[in-house]
């Protein structure tokens, strides 16, 4: 072997092995030093929720009772969603022609508005319908769902035969899983479903398991179950991943974030209070006297503002620094409540009512997007909820005659066609608005139909009210900047004179 073989041997077998080639993948799922303590878990939605709803249920209501900022977000959320109730206008067209029927519209929306007071609507008869979708809106938001019950018996005289009873989540029985022996559908925290996951029945205790405080009641281990067709049940829920079966509450994501906040806020308002009660201490050559604040050799100790106290002779204190909250604490606290504000989807102005650091562009901005979060909101509680109960009512409406529909069994659908109109809201600069409506009508972007809707309004009845003003003024002689009529002539003192 020649002297360039040998070396090149030598070093050969000193050559470091070349490393394996490393698996590509996203950062995101690299385990590393950095990432050792992220835990995840490939579970389910409804076994996620199985294990967590009655914790998060409980807390979240815990914060909706005692923050003062979960309870706002709570008002908010009911107020800009349903506001003072969502009326509808029956859409019912003539056979011939395509003009609304608007004798057959009128009997139908009398007739609703007579049975949406609380003795006919409400099973318990003390909430009308708006109340009740005040209700469910904040327990879905509070609780994460709410159940109504559609009862089709009369209640008080009702005009027509049908009425609501609202549950909370907490007696649909979360705790029942397994299968239906006779159908072999599967039951899902309370929730019968068939294969395709319809709902096909719920399972109701007879009374609310946290009822066991009075002395009649039973402990909910040994309470039956009722089983309620799902054809007489409205669950509402929002659905955050398929599959899903039970919902969750909206504030499962600042939940942490509130309570930390909570005692946060506790911490500095007792830390004030501190500091501006203690004064200073006193040492005695005698000693500490026996008095009030001694009692069985023990000193009872508390602070009020001016007071000195006595120490023994050889004791010392070490008073902590106790201001008042600095500069720090109106920061922090504006930069947590951003963040419960966008896990809640409402804005932090809403949540906090802090407006002292927004102007024209920012509210309109933040107002946007939140509305049109509430938008969807509305959507959605329309499909779910009111058409439906709407339908339901319609039905029996019909067959108890109180409305005489023609042809109704025939073609129902003619008759369930409603437009429904949710809550608008008024913008932060009217004027600005208003200005840019216009130009965006003019440019043919933009129609009055839709101007009107989005603050909430119909045109037709705006037309209508509209029309009967136009009258009313021209019949009393009465004009106005925006009357079509040309006003009379104004005489000029001056000319008169000459």
């Amino acid at each position: 072997m020649g002297v360039r073989s040998a070396i090149r041997e030598l070093f050969s077998r000193n050559e470091a092995p070349m490393p394996a080639p490393r698996r590509r993948m996203f950062e995101g799922a690299q385990m590393s030093r950095l990432t050792a303590d992220w835990i995840t878990s490939a579970s389910s939605v409804d076994a996620e929720i199985r294990s967590s709803l009655y914790a998060l249920r409980n807390r979240a209501r815990q914060l909706c009772r005692d923050s003062d900022y979960a309870k706002q977000a709570l008002r908010s959320i009911a107020s800009n969603v349903v506001g003072q109730g969502i009326p509808f206008q029956a859409q019912v067209k003539q056979l011939r022609g395509n003009r609304l029927n608007t004798a057959i519209n009128d009997q139908i929306e009398q007739l609703w508005e007579k049975w949406s007071r609380a003795k006919y609507c409400h099973t318990a008869g003390k909430l009308c319908f708006s109340e009740i979708e005040r209700l469910m809106i904040r327990s879905v938001a509070e609780s994460g769902e709410c159940l109504v019950r559609i009862i089709k018996q009369p209640f008080a005289d009702s005009p027509v035969p049908i009425a609501l009873e609202v549950l909370e989540a907490d007696l649909l029985d979360d705790r029942y899983n397994g299968k239906v022996a006779t159908t072999g559908n599967e039951v899902r925290m309370g929730i019968e479903l068939d294969k395709w996951h319809r709902p096909v029945a719920y399972y109701f205790l007879p009374r609310h398991p946290g009822d066991y405080t009075f002395s009649n009641a039973t402990p909910d281990n040994y309470l039956p179950r009722t089983r309620v067709p799902a054809d007489e049940v409205i669950h509402l829920f929002l659905t955050e991943r398929p599959g899903q079966t039970r919902g969750v509450s909206w504030f499962a994501s600042a939940i942490k974030r509130l309570h930390h906040l909570a005692g946060y806020e506790e911490a500095e308002v007792i830390r004030a209070r501190a500091g501006s009660a203690l004064m200073g201490f006193i040492t005695s050559p005698e000693g500490e006297l026996q008095g009030d604040d001694v009692m069985d050799g023990e000193r009872v100790q508390d602070f009020s503002p001016g007071v000195f106290r006595y120490l023994a002779p050889g004791e010392s204190v070490s008073v902590p620094d106790l201001h008042a909250p600095d500069g720090q604490f109106e920061p922090f606290m504006r930069a947590m409540l951003r963040a419960v504000s966008a896990g809640l989807g409402v804005s932090y102005e809403s949540v906090s009512h802090d407006f002292s650091s927004t102007n024209y562009s920012s509210s309109r901005l933040s107002l946007l997007e939140e509305r049109d979060t509430y938008r969807q909101l509305q959507a959605w509680m329309i499909e779910n909820f009111h058409q439906r109960v709407f339908e339901a009512w319609l039905d029996m409406a019909v067959l108890s005659g109180a409305l005489n529909l023609p042809l109704y069994d025939q073609s129902p659908e003619t008759y369930q066609n409603v437009r429904w109109m949710p809550r608008g809201w008024a913008w932060v600069d009217p004027q600005k608005e208003v200005d840019a409506y216009k130009a965006a009508e003019m440019a043919g972007y933009i129609t009055k139909a839709e101007i009107i809707s989005e603050n909430g309004g119909d045109i037709e009845d705006v037309f209508t009210q509209r029309r009967r003003e136009l009258d009313m003024a021209e019949q009393l002689q009465l004009y106005f900047d925006t009357t079509s009529q040309q006003q009379p002539a104004q005489v000029n003192i001056t000319d008169t004179v000459k």
